[in-house]
């Protein structure tokens, strides 16, 4: 460790293995007498976006880790604030002093610590996407179990799980496509980046989530079959609305909706994977503002639906249905900022529509989120309880739900229920 005294000192130390790495970045920079927007300048970015790396509310590791370099962060003193010393990882722990026991008195403190998920983990995965690690070993007949089961912490909502387990389903993935060069193994390879990308859109990293997701087309397209570039298409579509593309992102997904299509939608699954791109489709345009172009993809999506179980098979990679395709209106009229109709749409779901955690949780917040256009935080928060309470990552680990949440805490604190959110988002 360094012998500078800044960075010896016990208030540094307490940071790093309390995991405050962005409050290593504010000591160096106010130790050189640094404005937030004098690191901007160097790091040619905004001085929000530096606030918000020292505050800890952001997952941009590149960039974290550039500024930590400019002030003069010693890389072990990093790497322990990282979670990613050789030494057992510190735990992170809040003085439970009485004035602390409140969570809406401890959420200062801890929102440095309270990553989503582990970055210790976001990194191991960064690695294995920036070089493919070794293969785990394991029989490459157990790869489809394994796709299986990835698929199945990602509808648990078992974020760091799914996000600990990807690097070495990657690797066994490209083994199995190499080795054989067979369309089905380069169709697996696609799903494997498709679950990535999935798993990191859904944590809001969307400079990773756009290489996986444009991984995935490419062994979709060696593959050539139409429903894993479908499945690739669809994330690689929701990358493309949040960097501003929603002109690329439309025309990918309409280009997938022509190659389902084509496929004379003679099974289930292929009328399942039409439904869904459609879905899509209107979502796409949706953000975009193409209200009418949104408006008869999403009717088109409810007539696609209506041939479809309410209950989807075990195991299909589209388990689109009549409600989920409601649920998807829901988000539709939100995004063209028609709050009632949204509630409208969604006023005859339910959780028991939905087979999964991680489905039943967005049912909740997609509600949350349009009561709250609405202007109405008694209802928000009550929806949004309802998701903690069913799947805690769905308003843990969301981006744009936490923020939900901390508008909550800064503009009505006092309504029933917000104390709980924020000890949610704070676990």
């Amino acid at each position: 460790m360094s012998t500078d005294p800044l960075w010896s000192s016990h208030h540094v130390m307490e940071f790093a293995e309390r995991r405050h790495a962005g409050s290593l970045i504010r000591v160096g920079r106010e130790a050189r007498g640094w404005r937030q927007s004098d690191l901007g300048v160097r790091l040619a970015c905004s001085q929000s976006t530096v606030s918000r790396l020292e505050q800890g509310r952001s997952l941009d590791l590149p960039l974290l880790k550039q500024a930590a370099d400019l002030v003069g962060v010693p890389l072990p003193l990093l790497n322990t604030s990282l979670g990613l010393s050789s030494s057992p990882a510190p735990t992170f722990v809040v003085d439970r002093t009485p004035a602390e026991e409140d969570p809406m008195r401890r959420r200062p403190l801890i929102t440095a610590a309270a990553f989503a998920v582990p970055l210790s983990l976001m990194t191991r995965l960064e690695s294995a996407l920036a070089s493919t690690p070794e293969p785990s070993g394991a029989p490459t007949r157990t790869l489809d179990a394994r796709l299986a089961a990835a698929r199945g912490q990602f509808d648990a909502a078992a974020h760091a799980g799914l996000l600990r387990s990807l690097p070495s389903l990657l690797a066994d993935a490209h083994q199995g496509a190499s080795e054989t060069r067979r369309d089905l193994d380069y169709a697996r390879l696609s799903s494997a980046y498709t679950i990535t990308s999935q798993l990191l859109n859904k944590l809001g990293q969307y400079k990773q989530s756009r290489l996986t997701a444009d991984r995935a087309t490419l062994y979709a397209d060696v593959s050539g079959s139409p429903l894993a570039a479908a499945a690739a298409t669809r994330e690689l579509a929701a990358v493309l609305r949040h960097q501003g593309q929603e002109a690329a992102a439309q025309a990918h997904v309409e280009a997938a909706v022509a190659r389902v299509e084509a496929t004379g939608l003679a099974t289930e699954a292929q009328a399942a994977a039409f439904a869904q791109m459609l879905c899509s489709t209107a979502y796409t345009a949706a953000i975009a503002g193409d209200r009418d172009h949104a408006l008869a993809m999403i009717r088109e999506a409810a007539r696609a639906a209506r041939a479809l179980p309410d209950a989807a098979p075990a195991g299909r990679l589209f388990p689109i249905t009549p409600a989920a395709v409601d649920l998807y209106a829901v988000g539709v009229h939100w995004a063209l900022g028609d709050a009632g109709t949204a509630l409208e749409a969604g006023r005859n779901l339910h959780a028991d529509q939905f087979p999964t955690i991680e489905r039943k949780g967005r049912m909740h917040t997609d509600l949350a989120r349009a009561w709250w256009q609405r202007a109405k935080p008694d209802q928000t928060v009550g929806e949004l309880l309802s998701a903690a309470r069913l799947a805690p990552g769905e308003v843990r680990d969301r981006p744009a739900i936490r923020q939900i949440v901390d508008d909550l805490y800064a503009k009505h604190p006092h309504v029933s229920g917000v104390r709980e959110l924020v000890a949610v988002t704070a676990a």
